[in-house]
């Protein structure tokens, strides 16, 4: 099979090269520590602007990781050219949060049952009224079922995504915090909106990095080399979805 190049010059592989299950984290290298640590045999497919990817072997199955930059528009442009053009199923984003929930801790996994956001990313579909940005049901009971089964406490619920890191706003965090979010982030949205528009599937799986309330934060470095827990409820969710 010839490599294929995607319309945005991003991904360049053979479509056979690429799993049907995806994890993306937002840092390519955290797509390598996954790759290089949990699969066994892996090989890199892209290396185009950095955003490395790998496919290898979990348990028996192939199963690729792979970088989704950061933002809706990144993770927009990659999660459509997986799904669309190189006939990826599900996408399982792997990525760090912001901690907004009273009971929400510094290192804590969150499982995006949906996402509120502020981005006008599903303005293109000119849906009648305000889509909702939805995990696929599947993927979100397995990776309950998963957690509970290695004895890790997931928090199930609604994630922000934000357009912007530096808020000018001050009471936006304690507004969240009114309505019930847990954390918030800058991806899910698009991705979930993504995989709708698409009939495929998608689930964010998030590590609390820092903690807006309490300022606790993680150093860059352990947030790209920790978050096993994250991974590893990931990559056996993955494994079931295929």
């Amino acid at each position: 099979m010839a490599i294929k190049e995607s319309p945005s010059a991003c991904i360049r592989a053979e479509e056979a090269d690429i799993a049907k299950a995806v994890l993306m984290p937002g840092d390519p290298l955290r797509a390598q520590f996954v790759a290089e640590h949990y699969l066994e045999a892996p090989v890199c497919f892209n290396t185009v602007r950095n955003m490395l990817g790998y496919t290898g072997t979990y348990k028996g199955k192939k199963i690729s990781v792979m970088g989704h930059g950061m933002g809706v528009p990144s993770v927009g442009i990659y999660a459509y050219e997986l799904y669309q053009f190189y006939g990826v199923e599900s996408i399982l984003r792997i990525g760090s949060a912001g901690g907004i929930g009273e009971d929400v801790k510094v290192r804590d996994v969150v499982v995006a049952m949906g996402a509120s956001t502020n981005s006008h990313f599903a303005d293109q579909y000119r849906f009648p009224g305000q889509l909702c940005a939805t995990a696929d049901y599947g993927l979100l009971r397995d990776a309950v079922t998963a957690a509970e089964r290695m004895g890790v406490r997931a928090d199930v619920g609604q994630v922000f995504t934000a357009d912007q890191f530096y808020n000018d706003n001050p009471d936006a965090a304690a507004t969240y915090r009114k309505f019930g979010i847990l954390a918030v982030e800058m991806e899910t949205a698009g991705l979930y909106w993504t995989a709708q528009r698409l009939g495929k599937r998608a689930l964010s799986i998030l590590t609390i990095s820092d903690h807006i309330f309490t300022g606790e934060a993680l150093s860059a470095q352990e947030r790209q080399d920790s978050f096993h827990e994250m991974m590893e409820i990931a990559l056996e969710t993955a494994w079931k979805a295929i």
